[in-house]
């Protein structure tokens, strides 16, 4: 498969009773590939997973996948965990369960920190049971396991990897190698926002970006320009973006961003579920404001 574009990490909207809004999330998956996105994840981080029991966790992967299929763009679903033995036996069965699934996202296994070569051991057992391909969520700052450019370049010579989520926290000097050397049929993937327009400046395939809800169409633009050389419009855009992508994470994921989308109309509240608390009206009126201005 080819991994390339704009893919959003949705956000699970819930009503005011608590539950999951299915309709508002039917509305979002629709509004972000009718922007051009190239696909969806489902049960990404942004999207609370670790709240959300397992009938829910179903419905929006159903969800996610049908509207998938209705528009043509491709479903990314996060899975996995800390227990390789339990995420081979998920990810084997993943197939069946999400028919219309193109890949899974899975992280290292966090809290952990098995090393590198447990690392490498963990995804050689996860891909060789998958029933999908892979890509790597390689955020260390997360699950506690950093990871080298000569190990990450192991991980994508593996068969049925067939990419990263790079969201390290920086655009460092390995980020720079693993984009120079990664083989054929490997997508390097920003994950962290703000360094979105440089992974694509070196030659990023796409990037998976939760602040891409709020601007769908202007992150699909940016990747564009950059992909035909248009430096001028690719560096003018990216900066604009990398000031709403840094206003989105100015409280906790996904907090910001829906409160961004219930401002909108997209989602009935701006609820999250504990431990996460609610943004701030200041930090959610400065992320409208500048996702607002794009469209001037």
């Amino acid at each position: 498969m080819e991994l390339k574009g704009i893919y959003v990490p949705l956000v699970t909207p819930f009503a005011a009773d608590g539950s999951v809004a299915l309709d508002a999330l039917d509305k979002l998956a629709r509004s972000v590939l009718g922007g051009g996105a190239a696909g969806l994840v489902a049960l990404g981080t942004t999207g609370e997973p670790a709240t959300l029991d397992a009938a829910e966790k179903r419905a929006v992967v159903e969800l996610c996948a049908a509207v998938c299929a209705e528009l043509g763009g491709q479903l990314v679903v996060g899975a996995g965990g800390p227990d390789t033995r339990a995420a081979a036996e998920e990810l084997a069965g993943l197939r069946e369960r999400v028919p219309g699934a193109a890949a899974a996202l899975v992280t290292a296994p966090s809290f952990v920190r098995p090393g590198e070569a447990g690392t490498l051991a963990h995804f050689r057992a996860l891909a060789g049971a998958s029933s999908v391909p892979l890509v790597v969520y390689h955020i260390p700052y997360r699950t506690g396991q950093a990871l080298s450019a000569a190990a990450l370049g192991e991980l994508a010579a593996l068969p049925g990897v067939v990419g990263v989520k790079y969201a390290t926290g920086a655009l460092d000097q390995d980020a720079v190698e693993l984009l120079a050397a990664g083989p054929a049929g490997f997508a390097v993937l920003a994950g962290e926002d703000t360094f979105l327009a440089p992974m694509l400046a070196l030659g990023a395939a796409g990037g998976i970006l939760a602040s891409a809800h709020l601007a769908t169409a202007r992150f699909v633009e940016l990747a564009a320009a950059w992909e035909r050389g248009d430096v001028a419009r690719a560096r003018a855009l990216g900066h604009r973006l990398t000031a709403l992508s840094a206003a989105a994470f100015a409280a906790p994921n996904p907090s910001v961003i829906k409160g961004v989308l219930h401002a909108q109309g997209l989602i009935p509240t701006p609820a999250v579920r504990l431990p996460l608390l609610p943004a701030g009206p200041a930090e959610t009126a400065r992320a409208l404001e500048l996702a607002t201005g794009l469209d001037h």
